[in-house]
């Protein structure tokens, strides 16, 4: 995203005359690995990097957007891995690992959030409620990770609920 925010005419001439731009990065940068299975410390050292990258994301958008008010919002995850009954049918130890993890992308997304003064949309509520308590297998496609047809429509109604309220203050 960094690169096509610095090099690609096409995005960068999208950006520049957007007035809401919508940025969901940072699962991809703490991808399930073999090497550090269900161990959610040994994915601790990947967050900074995450973190860093989605504050230059969050900069650069800035930077094409001077001079012209735009809302940034970003979003975050139900889960940065499998979710649901995927994530269940690798295991509690997966299970928690993918929790564990996922909170912490989350908090550096929305630090980056608050810190930029960009929207917040919290995808894990939306997927698994208020408490992440409910089971979102419903609104993931057969990999399990990606959102179906329903997801998706839920990801946008908690992304115009955020642009609604933050336009209304």
């Amino acid at each position: 995203v960094l690169a096509q925010l610095r090099s690609d005419p096409d995005v960068v001439s999208h950006v520049r005359q957007a007035d809401v731009v919508e940025i969901e990065v940072g699962a991809n940068d703490v991808a399930y690995s073999g090497s550090c299975g269900t161990k959610a410390d040994c994915y601790q050292p990947m967050i900074p990097a995450m973190r860093q990258n989605l504050a230059e994301i969050v900069a650069r958008v800035r930077e094409l957007t001077e001079g012209h008010p735009v809302l940034l919002v970003l979003l975050d995850y139900w889960s940065v891995w499998l979710g649901g009954q995927y994530a269940e049918a690798q295991g509690p130890a997966y299970v928690d690992a993918a929790e564990t993890v996922t909170d912490q992308v989350n908090t550096a997304i929305k630090g980056t959030a608050a810190a930029s003064g960009s929207a917040y949309v919290d995808l894990r509520a939306a997927f698994k409620g208020p408490d992440y308590a409910f089971d979102e297998t419903h609104y993931l496609s057969n990999d399990g990770d990606h959102p179906n047809a329903a997801g998706h429509e839920q990801i946008a109604a908690a992304v115009v609920d955020v642009v609604t309220q933050t336009l209304r203050t």
